[in-house]
């Protein structure tokens, strides 16, 4: 089945922060925003509305999760 990767879902014990954070510091929301647009254009291939190379989507899943632990390693921290 083909889903979205959703941070909250991710990181339910970072909810709150994830959305306090997501207002309060800049950084964090550009790499929120970076992280979610990057979910869906995978969303968008691996659901055949988008066409695009294997290794196009092996390079965009490998960023998603490099993005995905810069995020988690970021919550932790602050």
């Amino acid at each position: 089945m083909i889903k979205k990767h959703n941070l909250i879902e991710a990181f339910p014990e970072f909810e709150e922060k994830i959305h306090s954070m997501k207002v309060d510091n800049t950084h964090f929301k550009k790499l929120y925003e970076h992280y979610d647009e990057l979910d869906h254009e995978i969303y968008r291939i691996e659901s055949d509305a988008e066409p695009a190379s294997d290794e196009t989507l092996n390079h965009k899943r490998s960023e998603r999760v490099r993005l995905k632990d810069e995020i988690y390693n970021f919550l932790k921290e602050n």
